[in-house]
């Protein structure tokens, strides 16, 4: 677990990637992030900063090869965000056994296992597609 502080702020923020997940390349999928263990539904496997960009910064982003990487942010969707850490790395599902949860007072985001994660002899694919906003008064 990594501790750090931002300027400005008077608390510290625990950022987080679980030990257990590994990135490795997929045929045909590029890289993903993978794991051996089992891994319990609800278990916060993630969580990491965020690079936030206004409406603008994100219209010139969307236009480059980071178009795969961004994510909308804010309650209303018009800023994007390059995360930070293993989250722009995972894969996506129609039926996804994590989700991504972002808060956008914190400028973070985790990743949440929806269901159990079977202890696998290969790696398992940890994959995402959902995503749950924590609302927050003055959140942006």
């Amino acid at each position: 677990m990594l501790l750090y502080a931002r300027k400005g702020v008077k608390h510290l923020q625990f950022i987080m990637i679980k030990p257990y997940l590994h990135i490795k390349k997929s045929p045909g999928k590029g890289r993903g992030v993978y794991t051996k263990d089992a891994i319990p539904a609800g278990t916060r496997i993630e969580t990491s900063p965020v690079l936030v960009l206004s409406y603008d910064d994100t219209e010139k982003a969307d236009k480059t090869f980071l178009h795969n990487y961004l994510f909308l942010w804010g309650k209303r969707e018009t800023k994007s965000c390059v995360a930070l850490g293993f989250c722009s790395i995972y894969n996506h599902a129609y039926d996804p056994n994590c989700e991504y949860e972002m808060d956008f007072t914190e400028e973070t985001m985790s990743i949440i296992t929806r269901r159990a994660i079977k202890k696998a002899r290969s790696f398992s694919s940890i994959t995402t597609a959902t995503w749950t906003m924590i609302p927050r008064s003055g959140s942006m």
